[in-house]
């Protein structure tokens, strides 16, 4: 097998090419070939090296999939030393994305250069880990210390411009890469550059109080993860050490994340959220439908949010509502959704005049005549959901894919009223649409092959994570959602508080507890709900008596002010002594003798409900895999990734 490193000299300049499909990762191979590469160039004609690679990226990072598997040489902190020990200048010219070991090299390099469209950054810290090879090290005496910490323990890519501002950057390159790497490189050669060493620069000034700030700060917002902790030691390791004691904090870190559940779990939803994008029995060659114009039946907040996701995405977007008044109420509220978007940074305000201006609204159902794909994002009732299908199927144009963002209800039965049920799919977004990241697609059992595959496509366009589901009451996140509410209201009659089990479940990782989601969600819509389900459907009364009781009192959650909680003006929960004596009352009116019982009793019967609904659904054929259930959880109901989702928690606890 040739190697994916290839060398050449063009004039004095030795160009080392990294060519790897699909993304340049630094597998065995490609870490073997840049070290043989650079020693050999050592001993050339060449006056100086550029390393760029071929395909649409540089090195995009580290192969994870090496990650748990015995180490083969070099490793990549070797060939980094031995490219910055190189006595001829090197230059790392960057496309596309260099993010975390793909980085890490670049900053082993003693210049770096890149188009103005390249991303970089240090993203470990997703995967419960942190930059291996020197990147804690290196990027502080380049960008300075609250730079780095702000990169590293966020994870989040910066543009090269902002990387140039930092001083990660030193050149951007205008027209091709590589002519214009090669170009600044016989510069430097010309102007007698000396070979700069990212490890033997000193940390511009800091404040030392930055790094007890920011230990506080990323345990907040962490939730337990381990990494970002250990990012903050090693950056001020960098800051106040040498570059190898600095190394050797840096390793002994990342060995212990690496070796830690935090990170299994981690790496566990990276590979599963890849693998939910593969429908089982879907051939790879279906066709795809062309979606160019969209419709969106309903404006309230879901509507919106779903109208912003693709008009994000560049795609036209018509929103009906039942009357003019209705209508501008939800163009309002896109318009201060997209107004918050510029005002926290999120888009400039010629981004986001140019999303909004592709949304439209009408009350006219033959607005939608021509469009590609309509959503219907009403309230959940059945009937009238089944009343706007029949409508549909004799405005919309053949071959229109009719998708309902149904919660709960089925499918089938809203495909049914249409004569072209193979044209109808579930897309269930999440609250708020335009930020969750999660749709469940559903499969009904006439959607057509290409309809699937289309709106599968479709999700990546509009950055969603699409995981698929058969149809059943709740499909697989809100069946699930069910039990684990159920088992909440049981632990209040039994004898805990709404604020104990919150309070339980965030300090676990839960990004909410279950009686804060429930408020924010809204009391009144799940007793609703509950109105439409016969006795037998409803199950135990004890599971619903409480909320019933909340919502008969006026208390609907967040909305109305009150719910399990009371709510100030800025929607801050404060416990209320009025519901721990409604739940008091109704305990002595079921017959449930109460109890003190224990967080860790509280998390485990919690957790232990989600995994037996989770079981039952695989069973059931509902979900195809059991990490698909462990990415519905963790994209869409913030479940802690360090844990790997219900099923993987439950499998390796």
């Amino acid at each position: 097998m040739s190697s994916p490193v290839s060398y050449r000299l063009e004039g004095s300049i030795g160009v080392i090419t990294v060519d790897y499909p699909p993304v340049n990762a630094l597998s065995q191979p490609v870490r073997k070939g840049l070290l043989d590469t650079v020693s050999a160039a050592q001993n050339d004609a060449s006056a100086a090296l550029v390393i760029l690679c071929a395909g649409r990226t540089f090195i995009a990072g580290a192969d994870i999939t090496e990650f748990g598997k015995p180490l083969k040489s070099p490793w990549l902190p070797e060939l980094l030393a031995a490219i910055e020990a190189s006595g001829k200048i090197v230059i790392a010219a960057i496309h596309g994305t260099a993010l975390g070991g793909g980085f890490e090299t670049a900053l082993s390099a003693h210049y770096r250069c890149a188009l103005a469209s390249a991303r970089i950054g240090l993203p470990e810290v997703k995967l419960g880990l942190l930059p291996g090879a020197g990147g804690t090290q290196r990027t502080p005496r380049l960008a300075g210390v609250q730079a780095s910490l702000d990169l590293i323990t966020s994870g989040t890519p910066i543009s090269a411009t902002e990387g140039k501002a930092l001083g990660l950057i030193d050149r951007i390159i205008d027209g091709d890469l590589r002519e214009g790497a090669i170009a600044w490189a016989n510069e430097l050669v010309a102007e007698g550059a000396p070979v700069r060493k990212s490890s033997e620069q000193p940390v511009p000034e800091f404040d030392p109080g930055i790094f007890d700030a920011y230990r506080t700060e990323v345990a907040r917002r962490a939730r337990g993860q381990i990494a970002p902790g250990h990012i903050v030691n090693c950056v001020e390791a960098a800051a106040t050490q040498s570059f190898e004691a600095g190394m050797a904090i840096e390793r002994a870190a990342f060995t212990e994340c690496m070796d830690s559940p935090q990170s299994a779990g981690m790496r566990h939803i990276f590979f599963a959220e890849r693998t939910a994008a593969k429908v089982e029995g879907l051939a790879k060659d279906t066709p795809i439908r062309p979606v160019a114009t969209v419709g969106v039946i309903g404006g309230g907040t879901m509507g919106g949010g779903i109208a912003m996701s693709f008009a994000n995405a560049g795609i036209a977007v018509t929103m009906i509502e039942i009357n003019d008044e209705a209508l501008q109420r939800g163009l309002s509220i896109i318009d201060r959704n997209y107004g918050g978007s510029v005002k926290r940074g999120k888009l400039s305000e010629s981004d986001a005049a140019a999303c909004r201006a592709l949304i439209s609204g009408s009350t006219d159902y033959a607005a939608l005549a021509d469009v590609d794909l309509v959503i219907e994002a009403v309230f959940e009732d059945p009937e009238l959901k089944k009343t706007i299908f029949k409508k549909l199927d004799g405005v919309c144009k053949p071959g229109a894919i009719l998708a309902t963002n149904t919660s709960y209800q089925d499918v089938d039965a809203i495909a049914a009223v249409t004569n072209r049920a193979e044209d109808v799919i579930g897309m269930h977004f999440f609250s708020p649409a335009h930020i969750m990241k999660l749709l469940e697609v559903v499969r009904g059992a006439k959607t057509a092959d290409d309809v699937l595959a289309t709106v599968m496509a479709l999700a990546k366009k509009i950055r969603k994570v699409p995981v698929v589901s058969g149809v059943c009451y709740g499909f697989i996140g809100n069946r699930m959602l069910r039990p684990y509410g159920e088992t909440a209201q049981l632990l209040l009659l039994e004898g805990a508080s709404p604020q104990q089990i919150d309070n339980a479940m965030e300090s676990w990782g839960m990004a909410m507890g279950p009686l804060r989601v429930f408020d924010l969600a809204g009391l009144d819509v799940g007793y609703k709900a509950r109105q439409a389900l016969s006795d037998d459907e409803k199950g135990d009364p004890k599971t619903y008596r409480i909320p019933d009781l909340l919502v008969e009192l006026g208390r609907m959650g967040q909305k109305s002010g009150t719910g399990f909680y009371t709510y100030d003006e800025n929607r801050r929960a404060k416990p209320d002594p009025a519901v721990d004596g409604l739940i008091e009352i109704a305990a002595e009116d079921l017959g449930v003798e109460r109890r003190s019982i224990k967080d860790e009793e509280i998390v485990d019967r919690l957790i232990s409900a989600l995994v037996d609904e989770g079981r039952k659904i695989l069973a059931e054929g509902i979900a195809q895999r059991s990490s698909d259930i462990d990415v519905v959880y963790v994209y869409g109901y913030g479940f802690p990734a360090s844990r790997g989702g219900p099923m993987f928690y439950a499998d390796n606890r």
